[in-house]
């Protein structure tokens, strides 16, 4: 089992930066990925960044540039520095981890408001 903690989000303006963090305790030594996804209103959950323990990402397009995720093995730790955030970057961030024991699972953290206004 993987527990996710969150931290970091709230309210920037349009150009602004937030930096969103995530920390797993459980099960860590099976953690094969994590990243992070977001959900705005009435919109399906999305693929914003992932980084996989040897330090591959991802990043969606609409991100990409302007969005770094990074890693801290030590710490069991994973972070999303969002800068030059747009008003469409306006969504709940969700903290999300893939292990490997027998079977692949993936967890969810508890979600983040980001708000973004102009």
């Amino acid at each position: 089992q993987v527990q996710l903690v969150e931290s970091g989000g709230g309210l920037v303006q349009a150009g602004g930066s937030l930096r969103l963090s995530c920390a797993a305790s459980g099960s860590i030594f099976s953690i094969n990925a994590m990243g992070w996804y977001r959900q705005a209103p009435g919109k399906q959950r999305e693929l914003v960044a992932t980084i996989t323990n040897g330090g591959r990402t991802n990043y969606a397009d609409s991100v990409k540039d302007r969005f770094t995720i990074s890693r801290d093995n030590a710490k069991n730790t994973v972070a999303l520095q969002m800068n030059s955030l747009k008003p469409e970057d306006t969504a709940v961030y969700y903290c999300n981890a893939v292990t490997f024991h027998l079977t692949t699972r993936t967890y969810w953290g508890q979600g983040t408001q980001v708000t973004v206004s102009s």
